[in-house]
């Protein structure tokens, strides 16, 4: 499962670009875990037109707004406005899908290869010394 951020609100997640919620997804990334792993997704949101190529490799996840690879292992079709949810924390990426909400074109697994090397943050992490009530 792909999530966004927890406790994002709707004004948020309409402002974060496709774009930046790709490198949110990509500072979840254990490197470790990813090193070996490999993929391509085209990820395309046709109520807005844009398309993106979406890579794991070197245990980095990186996007690239406006192309396709021509040897991606699966497109990932999905309205924007259908991604919001995703931002806010609603629910993940897998669970839209699963639900109809856009469609997978070519290998699915890959969607399981990305959540087997994410890590979920703390969000009560003490980002300075004192910060955190007890």
């Amino acid at each position: 499962s792909v999530p966004g951020p927890r406790g994002t609100s709707p004004s948020l997640a309409r402002a974060m670009t496709t774009s930046q919620w790709w490198d949110a997804v990509a500072t979840r990334v254990d490197s470790e875990r990813a090193d070996g792993e490999q993929f391509v997704i085209n990820f395309v949101t046709p109520d807005t037109g844009q398309e993106f190529v979406v890579e794991l490799s070197g245990g980095t996840l990186t996007n690239i707004e406006g192309y396709q690879s021509n040897a991606a292992d699966a497109t990932i079709i999905m309205n924007r406005t259908d991604l919001d949810p995703v931002i806010m924390g609603q629910t993940t990426l897998a669970e839209q899908l699963q639900a109809g909400v856009g469609s997978v074109l070519g290998d699915s697994s890959v969607l399981l290869q990305l959540a087997a090397v994410l890590i979920t943050f703390n969000a009560g992490f003490e980002v300075m010394p004192g910060t955190v009530t007890q």
